[in-house]
C-alpha cells in the first residue's frame, strides 16, 4: 500500500508540471492584482469548466484545477459550499442534455490548505460531445477552440483502435516491465517518483482493490518481452530494386529484414537500420575527401518514422513497413487516417493533430521523445523544401497510411534551363518555385503559388508576388475584383482563378 499515490499528491504534482495540451488551471478569482475577489458570477465557472472539458472529451482527454493561476500558484476557490456544489455538477448541467462526459475524477481537494476543483476527463470514443447549445469545442495546442460534429464521427474499427492504448490488461503485472527504464523516465518527470507512482501519474496504471492494473499502453512502452504482449511491434524494412514493388517470378526485394521490441527500443532500433539508407557516398568534394551526401533529410525520416510508431494503429495485427525504392522512400502505419483528419489537413501545414493512441503520445511528449504535437507534419515538408526535393506524398486508406520521399530534385533539367533566364534577378528560393509554375507560358491561380511554396501564410505570400510584380516578371491577368466575379459566376472558389502569367525575360 506504501506504492499508492494519494490523489492529494497527484493533483499536487500536475500543477507542479504546470499547464499544457492536456492540463488547463483556472483562477476563481478575477479583479486587478491587488484587488482581486471571488468570482461573482459561478455560471461563468461552469461554463468554462464544461467548454474545457468538452474539448478534452473531443480530442486527447484532461484535466482542469480550478483554484490555480496560470502560473501555478495555488489561489483557491473561497466560495460557499452552495457554489462549490453547483461548480463541480457543471459537466451535467452545462453540457448538451443527455450527454455524459467520460469523467473519471470530479472533486474538492485540500492543496496547501487551500480548496481546489480537481476535474480529469478521458477521450471520448463514442460520441461527439456538445455544449447546450449544440457547438462543438475541440483542444488546439494549449487552446479550446470551437469544431465540427461532422469531423468527430468516428467509425467501429476506428473507436478499436482509440481504445486500444487505454485497456487495463488482465496477468500484466510490474514484473513484466522494464523498472530501470521506468525509473530513468520518472526521475526526469519528478525526482523522487518510484515506478508504480510514475505510472499512476501519467496515467498507466490505476490501483486497486486487486492491486496495480496496468493499461496496454504501459506494455507497449516499457515490456521486457513485447512479443508476449504484441508480436507485431515491430519495424519491417523491404529493399526494392527498382520503383515498383513486383511478385512472383519477378519479385524484386533484395532484402526483407526487421526490428522489434516496445515502443522505446523500436524506436532507437528500427532509426539505427535506417539511417545508412539515407546517404550515399560521392565523387571527391573540394577538400579531396570522399564525402557523404544525403539523399532525404534525417530529422524528416526519422520524424515520420516516429509519428508511424506513436499513432499506428496497434488493434491492428500488421507491422510497420519501410519500402526502400530506387527513387523513393515509403513509410506505411498499419490503420488508416483518424475521421476527424484528412490529407488536405495535413497538406495545408495548419498544426492540425489527433492522437489515436493518447496515452503513448502524451508519455512520449512528456519524456521529450516527441515535440509538439501536430507540428511533426509541418517540419518534414519544410525540411525536405530545404533541399529541394519534391513535397512528400501522403495517402490513406482503410488498412495504412504512408508517407512516401521522393529523391527527385523540384530543378528539373528543364526547369534549370528555364530558370537559367531568370539568373541576373538574384530571385529567392519561392520566386524561382512561382516562375517555374509559368513555364510553357502557364496562368498561374494564388492557390498554385500558395502550394508550390508548401505555405498558407499570407505575408509570405504577399511579399515574394509584389518582388516579382516589382521586378517586372510578374504579370496580373485579372485583378482581384475580376477574379471575384468569375468566382460567383462559375462556383470556383476565388483562389484557384489563374490570374497572373510569367514575363520571360529576352
Amino acid at each position: 500500500m506504501n506504492d499508492i499515490l494519494v490523489l492529494q499528491e497527484r493533483i499536487k504534482n500536475s500543477i507542479l508540471v504546470g499547464e499544457s495540451d492536456f492540463r488547463e488551471f483556472k483562477s476563481a478569482w478575477e479583479g486587478k492584482p491587488g484587488s482581486k475577489k471571488p468570482i461573482s458570477v459561478v455560471k461563468h465557472l461552469c461554463q468554462y469548466i464544461a467548454e474545457a472539458l468538452v474539448a478534452f472529451a473531443n480530442s486527447d482527454g484532461g484535466e482542469v484545477v480550478i483554484g490555480v493561476e496560470d502560473d501555478g500558484t495555488i489561489t483557491g476557490v473561497p466560495h460557499g459550499e452552495e457554489e462549490l456544489n453547483s461548480t463541480l455538477n457543471a459537466i451535467s448541467t452545462h453540457v448538451f442534455r443527455g450527454q455524459h462526459l467520460p469523467i473519471i475524477y470530479k472533486l474538492k481537494v485540500e492543496i496547501d490548505n487551500k480548496t481546489v476543483l480537481f476535474f480529469q476527463v478521458d477521450k471520448g470514443s463514442t460520441e461527439v460531445y456538445q455544449l447546450p447549445d449544440g457547438r462543438v469545442m475541440i483542444r488546439k495546442d494549449k487552446r479550446t477552440v470551437p469544431g465540427s460534429s461532422t469531423l468527430l464521427q468516428f467509425e467501429r474499427q476506428e473507436i478499436r483502435s482509440r481504445e486500444y492504448d487505454r485497456q487495463f490488461v488482465d496477468g500484466a503485472t510490474m514484473a513484466d516491465l522494464d523498472l530501470l527504464q521506468i525509473q530513468s523516465l520518472a526521475d526526469r518527470y519528478i525526482k523522487g517518483l518510484t515506478p508504480e507512482k510514475f505510472l499512476q501519474q501519467v496515467g498507466l496504471a490505476e490501483y486497486s482493490v486487486g492491486g496495480l492494473k496496468l493499461r496496454m499502453a504501459s506494455l507497449l512502452l516499457f515490456a521486457k518481452d513485447i512479443q508476449k504482449w504484441h508480436p507485431r511491434c515491430q519495424v519491417r524494412y523491404l529493399k526494392v530494386s527498382g520503383t515498383t514493388l513486383l511478385s512472383g517470378d519477378q519479385y524484386n526485394v533484395v532484402s526483407d529484414e526487421f526490428v522489434q521490441g516496445n515502443i522505446y527500443e523500436l524506436i532507437v532500433k528500427s532509426w539505427e537500420w535506417l539511417r545508412p539508407y539515407l546517404a550515399y557516398k560521392t565523387e571527391f568534394g573540394p577538400d579531396a575527401q570522399f564525402q557523404q551526401r544525403y539523399i532525404y533529410p534525417e530529422e524528416a525520416c526519422r520524424e515520420a518514422l516516429l509519428n508511424a510508431i506513436a499513432h499506428r494503429d496497434y488493434s491492428s495485427h500488421n507491422g510497420i513497413e519501410v519500402l526502400i525504392y530506387d527513387n523513393r522512400l515509403e513509410i506505411k502505419s498499419p490503420g488508416a487516417l483518424l475521421s476527424t483528419l484528412t490529407v488536405d489537413d495535413l497538406y495545408a501545414l495548419e498544426n492540425r493533430h489527433e492522437s489515436r493512441n493518447v496515452k503513448i503520445t502524451y508519455i512520449l511528449k512528456v519524456t521529450a521523445f516527441m515535440r509538439e504535437i501536430g507540428e511533426g507534419m509541418k517540419r518534414i515538408f519544410k525540411l525536405m523544401e530545404s533541399i529541394d526535393r519534391l513535397r512528400p506524398s501522403l495517402y490513406s486508406n482503410t488498412n495504412w497510411f504512408t508517407v512516401s520521399f521522393f529523391n527527385i530534385s523540384i530543378f528539373t533539367p528543364r526547369k534549370d534551363v528555364f530558370l537559367r533566364k531568370f539568373r541576373y534577378f538574384n530571385l529567392t528560393e519561392n520566386q524561382q518555385k512561382i516562375v517555374l509554375l509559368g513555364i510553357d507560358g502557364a496562368e498561374i491561380a494564388p492557390e498554385d503559388i500558395s502550394r508550390a511554396m508548401n505555405t498558407s501564410d499570407r505575408d509570405t505570400y504577399d511579399r515574394e508576388v509584389t518582388g516579382l510584380r516589382k521586378m517586372g516578371l510578374l504579370n496580373e491577368t485579372r485583378t482581384n475584383p475580376q477574379a471575384g466575379k468569375i468566382s460567383e459566376a462559375t462556383g470556383i472558389p476565388k483562389k484557384k482563378i489563374a490570374r497572373f502569367k510569367v514575363n520571360v525575360p529576352k
